[in-house]
């Protein structure tokens, strides 16, 4: 590929053309993908055109258009110059030539990588155009990447084609797009999916279930929640430990304990194990509720099932014995969470003050909140306010003064009752 270094001949892009025809003819793939990315690389952004009538200029009678063009398209997206592979791929398909499918593939890859999200599906729409066959799996996958980035017009538009091209969505096709939806809090489009897909002989699944009734317990329609659980058991199908976890969360932030660990009952009856986040769900609601004793019995649990509790969990016990005014457990747990060196976050800090203000303690309250300033925390207005009362309440003016002076100074704006 190199020329004595006493000769004056310097290749050409005519010449490099020539040579790669001749290597992808003779199978030698390797040595003409070198030589492509030498092309693109010299040539840089914007070359496609150049290099594509170079390509076109040099081929002559050699059945190579195939690897030659694929390469062209590959080397200029390992480049990064993804407008030029796309020009590639179009002037490919202007003077009728074809590249595999896996070429449109790697386009479509990057088009992902980089959010560039109308592009992925107008090129899609091109290569399916071009007669390239059209895949469900394919399909479901620009859907599912489409739902993840919020993307739900786009999702339905993908949606909407896959019958355009002869093909049934399947179960996935309706569970994806019907989850873009309830994500997004639109659940009259999501059970008008649900009645579409059982009208076109598609069976919902325990997903389809797992689904809708997160986007009923989102919305506090616990009723319609537990009906739908109802006719998921009618129908034969075993709810699976996100199912029976998002009805637990949804009865614990609506109050309803009672109901919430009933539902925790049934999942035991069924032989499923519950998670870290079942557990801490059935604990923010006892500790809610004030129940710390059945919170306590359901750590005891977890310990004997080999689950070990985490931040959330001992934030969560904290702030509901310091609630309850139980300083003394509450400490117990800021013990147990230095020991296995789980960092207090601003949420356990701020119900140890409320605590110990609670009591008066406020000299206490103030070292409390100099350890959560020294670990880098930025306390709330009102954790400040909390102190400074209990202070101004004991005569000692003074603290409480200094106290609001330094808050102004950390850029705080003092609220009406500070």
């Amino acid at each position: 590929l190199s020329s004595p270094t006493n000769s004056t001949f310097r290749h050409n892009l005519q010449s490099y053309c020539t040579m790669i025809h001749f290597l992808c003819t003779h199978q030698m793939l390797p040595e003409a993908k070198t030589l492509i990315q030498i092309v693109v690389s010299r040539k840089g952004k914007g070359s496609a055109s150049a290099v594509f009538a170079a390509i076109l200029e040099t081929k002559g009678t050699q059945r190579s258009d195939i690897y030659v063009f694929s390469g062209l398209i590959t080397a200029y997206l390992e480049s990064g110059f993804l407008r030029d592979a796309i020009e590639c791929y179009r002037l490919t398909k202007e003077h009728k030539f074809r590249v595999p499918f896996d070429t449109c593939r790697k386009v479509l890859e990057h088009l992902m990588k980089l959010k560039y999200f109308k592009l992925v599906w107008g090129f899609y729409e091109e290569s399916l155009e071009c007669g390239y066959p059209a895949s469900l799996y394919f399909f479901n996958i620009l859907m599912h990447s489409f739902v993840k980035e919020g993307e739900i017009r786009l999702a339905q538009s993908v949606f909407d084609a896959i019958t355009k091209w002869s093909l049934r969505p399947s179960v996935v096709s309706f569970n994806t797009l019907m989850n873009g939806y309830i994500k997004l809090g639109d659940l009259d489009e999501g059970f008008r999916l649900k009645n579409a897909m059982q009208a076109s002989g598609v069976q919902p699944d325990v997903y389809t279930y797992s689904v809708l009734i997160n986007g009923l317990c989102k919305e506090s329609k616990m009723d319609d929640a537990n009906e739908l659980f109802d006719e998921m058991l009618d129908n034969g199908l075993v709810p699976n430990g996100v199912t029976f976890t998002t009805l637990i969360d949804g009865h614990c932030k609506n109050g309803r304990v009672d109901l919430a660990m009933e539902i925790y009952k049934q999942m035991l009856s069924q032989s499923l194990s519950p998670d870290l986040i079942t557990y801490n769900t059935l604990i923010y609601g006892l500790c809610k509720k004030g129940d710390l004793k059945q919170a306590q019995d359901l750590i005891d649990e977890m310990s004997m099932k080999g689950l070990k509790p985490d931040k959330i969990t001992y934030t969560t016990l904290i702030d509901g014995n310091c609630k309850e005014g139980d300083l003394e457990t509450a400490f117990e747990y800021r013990k147990k969470m230095i020991k296995e060196n789980i960092r207090l976050d601003d949420v356990a800090y701020t119900a140890l003050i409320s605590g110990l203000c609670q009591e008066g303690r406020s000299v206490d309250a103030e070292k409390m909140l100099r350890e959560m300033l020294s670990v880098g925390l930025k306390p709330e207005i009102g954790t400040y306010t909390m102190i400074i009362n209990e202070f101004c309440k004991k005569g000692d003016v003074w603290t409480g003064s200094k106290l609001l002076k330094e808050m102004q100074r950390d850029g705080y704006m003092p609220s009406v009752v500070t």
